[in-house]
């Protein structure tokens, strides 16, 4: 009777263990619009993407951008984000597999004649991870005007002016440019040291994740704006101390600047609402916060606290569904583009030198 009785609580538990095991669903990438989270509720429910983990290598990112701008205007453009999601799809978004010739044999096919879609039809998340990087870095390239001293105009380009000035005379010179046209968030010729500490601990407040990117420098560093956008945060939190946030104009990146210089942590044209275009001076380097007390240095060493929020709807904007992504390898990408600056004596206020003009800026905007 006892052996019957053990045999149908194994037959039990067997049946069970099947069952759970039929229901699991299928492994997806972290942040696929297939979470789930929405079947319970109505098919017209918004879907969206959830989490991103963006690995991608600095290095994956310089061979991406410089394909993308030596076929600009040829007939086969290559599209440094596809390239990379390409990828990303390929290595199931680690990085630490990227071969730069997996790359070129990707253009080498391209450039052949063969289209992105019979090459990624196979490939169940390539559309996530072109979504996904794509709202990293889609407002990082594309055409721009922008200020470069004489030195750097092709000589094809000078001519005499009309008064005998020579455009070599000239202090800055107008050019169109195709390319990177975003910036470090430090000023050129400032140093600063970085590690990759994104989600290592911090215990203030509350024990939590790092979810931002520290760049040790001097106060009083000027601190860049990154992309064009506009103000959406300006003031002080007991966490990031002076802060400011610049929102992207497609609304889907946030850009967060914290621990700004005590008593003048900003650039005085700045208000909420007010347009930064990507490389403008936006505040200067400090260790404000940790403290409910505004305006108090609290941070043991002076650093930017650089941090890039994705929002693919708004419900993600503040709460526990916020995304973060890791800006290590995105820095190190973007020093190769660091904004120039001049301090003007009268007013101690740092600008930028050489100007730009960015299409991303609406033109009804103020």
């Amino acid at each position: 009777m006892n052996r019957k009785i053990i045999y149908i609580e194994c037959l039990l538990l067997l049946m069970l263990t099947g069952s759970l095991l039929w229901h699991r669903v299928a492994p997806f990438p972290a942040g696929s619009t297939d979470t789930g989270a929405n079947k319970a509720t109505s098919s017209d429910a918004p879907k969206y993407i959830k989490w991103v983990d963006f690995d991608v290598t600095s290095d994956a990112m310089k061979q991406a951008l410089q394909l993308d701008m030596n076929s600009y205007q040829k007939e086969v453009h290559f599209d440094w984000i596809d390239l990379l999601a390409y990828l990303g799809a390929k290595y199931g978004g680690d990085f630490s597999k990227y071969r730069s010739q997996d790359m070129k044999d990707l253009a080498e096919k391209l450039q052949n004649g063969e289209t992105l879609e019979a090459l990624t039809k196979d490939m169940k998340y390539f559309s996530y991870y072109k979504e996904a990087y794509g709202a990293v870095l889609g407002g990082m390239v594309g055409l721009y005007e922008i200020q470069v001293p004489p030195s750097e105009v092709p000589a094809s380009m000078l001519s005499e002016s009309g008064d005998g000035e020579t455009d070599e005379n000239k202090e800055n010179v107008w050019l169109t440019k195709y390319g990177l046209k975003a910036f470090s968030p430090i000023a050129k010729n400032y140093p600063y040291t970085d590690f990759d500490d994104f989600g290592t601990s911090r215990s203030y407040g509350y024990r939590r994740q790092h979810l931002g990117h520290d760049l040790m420098g001097q106060v009083g560093t000027p601190v860049i704006a990154v992309e064009s956008g506009y103000v959406e945060a300006i003031g002080w939190n007991q966490y990031g101390g002076w802060r400011l946030g610049i929102r992207s104009f497609d609304k889907k990146r946030y850009y967060y600047y914290a621990h700004l210089r005590k008593n003048y942590p900003y650039h005085k044209s700045l208000k909420e609402g007010s347009i930064v275009k990507a490389g403008d001076v936006i505040g200067y380097l400090g260790r404000t916060g940790y403290s409910r007390t505004e305006n108090t240095n609290n941070i043991d060493e002076p650093h930017l606290h650089f941090g890039l929020q994705l929002i693919f709807d708004e419900s993600q904007k503040e709460g526990n569904n916020e995304i973060w992504v890791d800006c290590y390898e995105l820095v190190k990408f973007l020093s190769m583009n660091r904004s120039e600056t001049l301090k003007n004596q009268e007013t101690k206020e740092y600008n930028r030198i050489y100007e730009m003009k960015d299409p991303a800026i609406p033109e009804n905007a103020q």
